[in-house]
């Protein structure tokens, strides 16, 4: 099949079948979970998924961080934007997932595994907190050959902007590395996605690899905390370390490196490569009432954040479209989207 022109975003990470309940801390403590953590199960956690489904009225959302932020961003942006490049089974799992975002009219490129079972997150939701427990299944399983395939690398060159999640460090890195040298050597628009504490922590190689090809950077702060003990920062400080993230050494100059690290409630963190001012964004607030589930705002922002970037944004916009859709996000189940489909308007927000 033939790349369409239109496809300007590429997002490859670990689609995953979101299997989402309310729990309480007995189930927590059932499994050795905290009330808000993202971990990679373990034996020891691998009953849960049917726990869930069986005793806690659970919902099944397409997930994964990465395709997440691609259905956000597809929410915002033109129709046939954005495509999404993972690793599945050949289940009825799979075929959820492909309904689920056909349905909002994201493009999936999937690598089929015969063998192995579609990934699961457990998500287990008490009051405004979320603990993730992910078996990635056939999304581990996912491949450089997969990603060169002339159908799908037609994709990789006709993208502008392309966003990695840092849980696929976990998998395959050498497709990351792939997608940061064309980024890099075309001068187009590479953004990665801390995701999660452990990354920075035992996947610390694989992720300096990529870092000379970060264009930008995004985490939150106990990802970003997280980072700067892995690599000696010597400082808590979320302003100096969104600095050092900033300003470490890259591969384009052509681009000036900007780290964005969201705190919440509390300002969103931004430092550009060089310059010595860290700037702060108050969140867009929000009423207590309006607040069903804070799963997924952290993808929602990357999604809107990275939708102002393809359109080609002022940086101070673009974090206020995350911001935007993050608040979306908050007021649904889930790490979902409100239809009919709003519109940013940035003379209101």
């Amino acid at each position: 099949m033939a790349a369409s022109k239109d496809f300007r975003l590429f997002v490859l990470e670990n689609p995953l079948l979101d299997i989402q309940a309310f729990g309480n801390e007995a189930l927590l403590q059932k499994y050795g979970l905290k009330a808000n953590d993202a971990i990679l199960a373990e034996e020891k956690h691998m009953e849960i998924y049917d726990d869930l489904l069986n005793n806690y009225d659970a919902k099944l959302i397409a997930g994964g961080a990465a395709q997440n932020t691609a259905r956000g961003a597809q929410y915002i942006l033109p129709p046939n934007s954005v495509v999404f490049v993972g690793g599945v089974g050949d289940d009825k799992y799979a075929a959820i997932l492909h309904d689920a975002v056909k349905q909002v009219g994201l493009r999936v490129e999937y690598r089929v595994d015969p063998k192995v079972p579609t990934g699961r997150c457990a998500v287990v939701i008490t009051g405004h907190n979320r603990s993730m427990c992910t078996d990635l299944g056939a999304a581990n399983h996912y491949d450089l050959e997969h990603l060169k395939k002339p159908e799908v690398w037609s994709l990789v060159e006709n993208a502008e902007v392309y966003y990695v999640g840092g849980y696929h460090l976990t998998v395959c890195p050498p497709a990351i590395m792939e997608l940061c040298k064309h980024a890099a050597s075309n001068n187009k628009v590479f953004i990665l996605s801390l995701s999660a504490p452990f990354i920075p922590q035992f996947f610390k190689d694989p992720l300096d690899a990529t870092a000379p090809y970060w264009d930008y950077v995004i985490g939150n702060e106990t990802e970003a905390a997280a980072f700067a003990e892995s690599h000696g920062l010597g400082t808590t400080d979320v302003r100096q370390i969104a600095r050092a993230l900033a300003d470490l050494p890259k591969e384009n100059t052509k681009r000036r490196r900007v780290a964005v690290i969201t705190q919440g409630t509390e300002p969103t963190i931004v430092a550009v490569q060089g310059e010595s001012d860290v700037r702060e964004f108050p969140v867009h607030p929000i009423a207590k009432e309006e607040i069903n589930d804070t799963n997924g705002a952290g993808d929602a922002f990357a999604g809107g954040f990275t939708a102002g970037i393809v359109e080609g944004r002022p940086l101070e916009e673009a974090i206020h479209m995350g911001q935007w859709l993050a608040k979306l996000s908050i007021k649904e189940l889930g790490p979902s989207y409100p239809f009919p489909k709003q519109t940013y308007d940035p003379s209101k927000n």
